[in-house]
């Protein structure tokens, strides 16, 4: 049509037209702009998915929650802030080869950056994780993942010989379940094992420690690593009389460099027992409700772990080997690096009832 057109009249109308047409590409540049980083546009991206609400179960996969471009999301960590330890179990994976922890508030950055990422349970570990500042540390990091990150599961893993009351009083709303480790009731067994200080009683501590959780209303665990030392022991009697709401019951482990090799502060070999005697120790306890056991096949890979500089540990060639921190490289990059299995995670029931407001006890 404009070809039709006499080429100073095509001009004159052209010049009319320019400035109202400059006016209006103005206007509009700012609701393309929005549009193209919010939907897709040629030469743009396409939008971020929305991510699934704080507590919200997510979309089940066959994959376990992982496509192959998509990253994993760290609903469960385990934080390993401190190596340091006042027992000397024989078997631990892992042991005091450092004695660094973090600022808190550099622990507490790297707690936010998980959350972002979409974890939903922290459990923190050593270690002992009492041990540093006599559990203000920790105290002080519970107290921030539930009050101000609001996850909805925070949990401890300690031998509980320091902890104390007090604890409970100032910081016992804010813990969701307490982990105690007790792998026998005989105590002669626990000092074999390294569990033993001088006139302490690790059995008649446990007792206490769960008193105190009914009454300051947090969710009691027990922890066994099943060894050679007490494989043929028979526990029911005292686990039912105790009603945690789960007894994780762990094969015993080797990790060379933490308790196996040249380089290791433990040798554990001494602890190690068959898969074939594991079973049977299982078997001779399948009547306790609350037992979780985990073999060594499901506890490797299925288990996110940071150490005390806030790195993955990828346990999938039998030594840890870290990633770079996450708080160099963030958690999408560092997490790669992980060996987490997540189908694993899940077949052996690492995601579970684990907020004390959904479990309902009896207090």
């Amino acid at each position: 049509m404009w070809m039709l057109v006499p080429v100073a009249f095509a001009g004159k109308l052209l010049s009319a037209f320019r400035k109202p047409l400059r006016s209006l590409w103005s206007s509009l540049v700012p609701w393309v702009l929005w549009l193209r980083a919010t939907l897709w546009l040629p030469g743009g991206q396409s939008a971020r998915p929305p991510q699934p609400g704080r507590g919200e179960p997510q979309e089940s996969r066959g994959d376990g929650g992982q496509g192959p471009d998509q990253p994993t999301t760290p609903t469960s960590v385990n934080y390993h802030f401190t190596r340091q330890c006042n027992y000397k179990c024989g078997f631990c994976f892992h042991t005091a080869k450092t004695s660094f922890v973090l600022p808190l508030d550099e622990a507490k950055r790297g707690l936010r950056l998980l959350q972002e990422a979409g974890m939903e349970k922290i459990n923190f570990s050593g270690g002992e994780p009492f041990i540093h500042d006599r559990g203000e540390y920790l105290g002080q990091l519970v107290r921030f993942c539930k009050e101000e990150l609001r996850l909805p599961s925070v949990s401890i893993v300690s031998n509980g010989s320091l902890i104390r009351e007090r604890w409970f009083r100032t910081y016992g709303e804010y813990l969701d379940i307490l982990a105690i480790s007790c792998d026998s009731f005989d105590e002669q067994v626990n000092v074999l094992i390294g569990r033993g200080q001088g006139k302490k009683n690790h059995v008649e501590n446990l007792q206490k420690l769960r008193t105190w959780c009914r009454d300051y209303r947090v969710a009691f665990k027990i922890n066994s690593v099943i060894n050679r030392f007490n494989v043929d022991e028979d526990m029911r009697e005292q686990i039912k009389a105790l009603n945690p709401v789960r007894w994780k019951v762990f094969q015993c482990l080797l990790i060379e460099g933490e308790n196996s090799g040249e380089d290791a502060l433990r040798e554990a070999q001494q602890f190690i027992i068959s898969d074939e005697e594991f079973e049977g120790f299982l078997d001779r306890h399948k009547e306790v409700s609350c037992l979780v056991p985990e073999s060594n096949q499901k506890m490797k890979d299925s288990y996110l772990i940071l150490d005390e500089y806030m790195r993955f540990l990828n346990c999938r060639n039998g030594r840890k080997d870290p990633s770079k921190s996450i708080l160099d490289v963030g958690v999408e990059e560092a997490i790669k690096f992980s060996g987490f299995d997540e189908k694993m995670f899940l077949k052996r029931g690492g995601k579970y009832v684990w907020s004390k407001a959904d479990l309902k006890l009896d207090w």
